[in-house]
């Protein structure tokens, strides 16, 4: 006998409509080959929800940086694109109401696909690199 967790989605619909057909609850379970509390729980979240997936919603530990606060740290990163993160959990946590660490703050710039890049300084022309390259040029 199946568990409410184990059956398809296919079968799923199969208890919705059977019980819509006026079927008992006995004789849904030995047709679709499950226990009784499969589908009296199959049925109740049909009544509740009008839906019948066995997705389990918002497992885990909530977000402490929600939606709204990863467009505003975006926002704090646009404006000051040279501050480092401790600088902008500073800002961040300034106006927030729960104050958050560097740790995520850096965890939640990278999810978003910003990461952090140094800038590279090259040495300027020289005189005679100025001078190679005008000859190549006006080789090639």
């Amino acid at each position: 006998m199946g568990k409410a967790a184990d059956l398809s989605e296919f079968d799923r619909r199969q208890i919705v409509m059977a019980r819509r057909l006026g079927m008992s609850f006995t004789k849904t379970a030995r047709l679709i080959g499950c226990s009784t509390s499969a589908v009296v729980s199959i049925h109740a979240k049909w009544i509740n929800d009008g839906d019948t997936s066995g997705r389990r919603q918002g497992v885990g530990r909530r977000r402490v940086i929600r939606e709204k606060g990863r467009r505003r740290l975006s926002r704090l990163v646009k404006q000051h694109q040279r501050q480092t993160v401790a600088q902008l959990t500073a800002q961040y946590n300034a106006g927030a109401s729960a104050s958050v660490s560097e740790h995520t703050v850096q965890r939640t710039l990278f999810d978003m696909g910003l990461c952090s890049r140094r800038l590279t300084r090259v040495p300027l022309l020289t005189k005679r690199h100025r001078q190679l390259r005008l000859k190549w040029a006006r080789e090639h």
